[in-house]
């Protein structure tokens, strides 16, 4: 039976950060699945979205079993917390060894680019010279997109799903529009570890509205009566997703890793966007969501277009963008496929 363990990098250098700015030391949390096979080419890399933590067993739990294209007892899974989150690596809640106490505002900002920069430093690390699967959903996948890129030839399969080549308008206004609500939260400029969740609340209910689809509330969250003048499922539903982020998270991590996210731009210091996705060598699927209002199936199809090779699959369901958390049988059976099939430049798998 494959044995789950839980383990600590500490880099021993200053981290350097893409704007400049440096970290005096970055540790990771890492969480891994099975073992390492004798070539040590048996690794799935997961890489997790906004809120996700090292713990892939948790939030993907039903992609990650014996019925699974990536069997525990076969391959070797990881999975790195970002840095600037708060599940164990380097965050604005950990303490800034020259100041002796924790950063909060005083954390730099960081972007996917640093990120993903973090985990490289875990691979060399660790001694992976290759990766069989890289694969990361929402703004995991966009770092899964530029790790890809920035080490074409570590990879020999990327699957990407729910993301895109760079944050879009309509996603950095989302995002903006939560930082606001936390910003509004009086609480927000204390430096103590608890200031802004009242806003983190009010952020979360604003992200669900992007997360969900019109008819996933429709046949969830609908009133059982229409004598319902007030206390209404859906706002009591939206109360509920923003206390249960609250006492999980916090709000530098959150300002931190939205602002993260919406850097996101692959052709960032490159020629231009698609040169950037052309240089990708692994073997590549693009899953995209029905529905999906945050990272539209158009952003999926221009990805397709754009990386040599990339074949799009598009998930059924009703849950949009969360789709990918929750369509775990779609999910491992567009991944079989994918591994096992001969896909042509550009197909569309249905």
């Amino acid at each position: 039976m494959a044995i789950k363990e839980d383990h600590i990098f500490q880099y021993p250098q200053e981290f350097i950060l893409e704007s400049g700015a440096t970290l005096p030391d970055l540790q990771l949390k890492y969480t891994t699945l099975g073992q390492l096979n004798h070539d040590r080419n048996n690794v799935i890399w997961v890489c997790h979205a906004l809120t996700g933590s090292s713990d892939f067993t948790d939030w993907w739990h039903g992609l990650f079993t014996d019925d699974s294209p990536f069997h525990p007892d076969q391959y070797f899974i990881i999975c790195a917390n970002m840095p600037g989150g708060c599940y164990g690596s380097t965050g604005p809640l950990s303490i800034n060894p020259i100041s002796g106490k924790p950063y909060y505002h005083q954390f730099p900002e960081i972007t996917n680019r640093d990120i993903i920069g973090a985990f490289e430093l875990l691979r060399l690390h660790l001694r992976i010279a290759s990766i069989h699967t890289l694969i990361g959903g929402s703004m995991g996948g966009q770092q899964a997109l530029e790790w890809a890129i920035w080490q074409p030839t570590v990879f020999k399969n990327l699957i990407a799903l729910a993301c895109n080549a760079f944050h879009s308008p309509w996603g950095i206004a989302i995002n903006e529009a939560q930082r606001m609500a936390i910003a509004a939260d009086p609480t927000w400029i204390q430096q103590e570890a608890t200031a802004g969740l009242d806003g983190v609340k009010a952020a979360r209910a604003m992200a669900m509205i992007s997360f969900r689809t019109y008819d996933s509330y429709r046949l969830t969250q609908a009133e059982k009566s229409t004598e319902q003048p007030e206390q209404y499922r859906a706002a009591s539903y939206q109360r509920y997703q923003g206390e249960k982020l609250a006492h999980r998270f916090n709000a530098f991590s959150y300002v931190l890793l939205t602002k993260a996210m919406d850097s996101h731009q692959v052709g960032r210091g490159r020629k231009n966007i698609q040169s950037a996705l052309g240089a990708i060598q692994a073997k590549t699927l693009i899953v995209g969501i029905e529905g999906d209002n945050l990272f539209p199936n158009s952003e999926q199809a221009w990805l397709t277009q754009h990386i040599p090779g990339a074949s799009l699959e598009i998930l059924s369901s009703m849950y949009g963008h969360d789709g990918f958390l929750v369509e775990f049988e779609q999910v491992k059976n567009c991944i079989s496929k994918f591994l096992k099939l001969p896909l042509k430049a550009n197909e569309v798998v249905s």
